[in-house]
This record gives structure tokens, sequence and C-alpha cells, in this order.
């Protein structure tokens, strides 16, 4: 985890961002809950824990900077909330599942859309580097 946390500085210094104590704080916070799918509201929440000062502003300017360098990516559920998560660069995208009771997200990490990707590459010569695939349903504690 150290490792991730001092790449994604080294990457902020290299695009002239300061590491402030608050982007810090926000990472660790993104790291300890690497599993989780946060929203910016709950990223304050979390964060003012460690820093009581620390604004919901710099926790949305700090989440669009690591958006912009690639680190997150914004996701949209559909519930009215962007979520944050890590950009994995060297896997390719997994999809979700989500509970329309009571919106828990479950992560299905097997990509079985490669062959669909391959031959829509070849069809029509539209070279894909990514894709989100959802899917809506009940989990099995709701259904």
């Amino acid at each position: 985890m150290q490792d991730k946390f001092d790449s994604y500085c080294e990457l902020l210094q290299e695009k002239s961002y300061k590491i402030t104590p608050q982007r810090q704080i926000i990472l660790k916070v993104l790291l300890d809950n690497i599993e989780e799918h946060l929203t910016a509201e709950e990223i304050h929440t979390i964060t003012k824990q460690k820093d009581p000062e620390i604004g919901l502003a710099t926790i949305y300017r700090t989440l669009e900077i690591l958006a912009d360098l690639n680190i997150l990516h914004k996701i949209d559920f559909g519930d009215g909330c962007i979520r944050y998560e890590f950009t994995d660069q060297e896997a390719h995208n997994h999809h979700h599942l989500i509970c329309i009771k009571c919106g828990k997200v479950i992560e299905v990490n097997d990509d079985f859309l490669e062959t669909l990707e391959n031959w829509i590459e070849r069809q029509t010569g539209f070279h894909i580097t990514n894709h989100q695939l959802k899917f809506f349903g009940y989990c099995k504690e709701c259904k």
C-alpha cells in the first residue's frame, strides 16, 4: 500500500501539484478503503476523523485532480452519487453488480467481454480502450 501511495505522490509532483497534508490524508483514506466505492461525502466523513478542519471543497478538488491524472475514475451507479475507485492500469475493467434495494455493490473481476471487444474491433476497426458494465438487481440478502 505504501508503494502505491508513494507512486501517486510522485505523479502529483511530476504534474506540479503540491503534496499537501490534506491530499496525503485523502489518498490514505482512499487506499485504506480500496474495496469500497466511496462518494466525496463519505470520503469527507472519514477524513474529518483524521483532520477536523478539512473541507468538502478540498475533497472535491483533490478528487478532480486525481481523476484528471487517471489515478481515480468516477463511477455512476444510477443512485445520483458519483463514486470513486482507483484506476488499475494493469487489469482490464471489472464489472459491478448493484443491488437496487440496499445499494450494495459487488465487483466481478472476470472480464467476459474480451471476445465481444475483439469482434467489434475486427468488424468496425474501432479500437476499444475501456468499457463499463453494470448489472442492477437484488443481492442474495435482499432477493
